[in-house]
């Protein structure tokens, strides 16, 4: 799979159809081993849960994993932020 060079930024000014699976799979895992510096568990939640709406199997799987290492609360805001971004996109 390609990598993909792309932040939350460039992701937002893209048409929301022009964004597959791969690229949001692909912001989970920057986020999930913090290749920008810093894990974020909520965030690669949140884009692994926007990957798996796009049928991506891999991201399914990713965001079971990480959401065992999350409390409640904090998958309940992965949640929300992705229905918000849905919302907004």
């Amino acid at each position: 799979m390609a990598r993909f060079e792309m932040n939350s930024a460039e992701i937002a000014g893209m048409g929301a159809q022009a964004i597959t699976a791969d690229v949001f799979f692909q912001m989970g895992l920057d986020r999930s081993i913090g290749r920008d510096g810093t894990v974020d568990r909520v965030a690669a939640h949140m884009w692994f849960n926007l990957a798996a709406a796009r049928g991506n199997r891999d991201a399914a799987l990713r965001r079971q994993e990480i959401a065992s290492e999350m409390t409640a609360a904090e998958v309940a805001e992965a949640q929300r932020r992705a229905r918000e971004w849905i919302r907004c996109h």
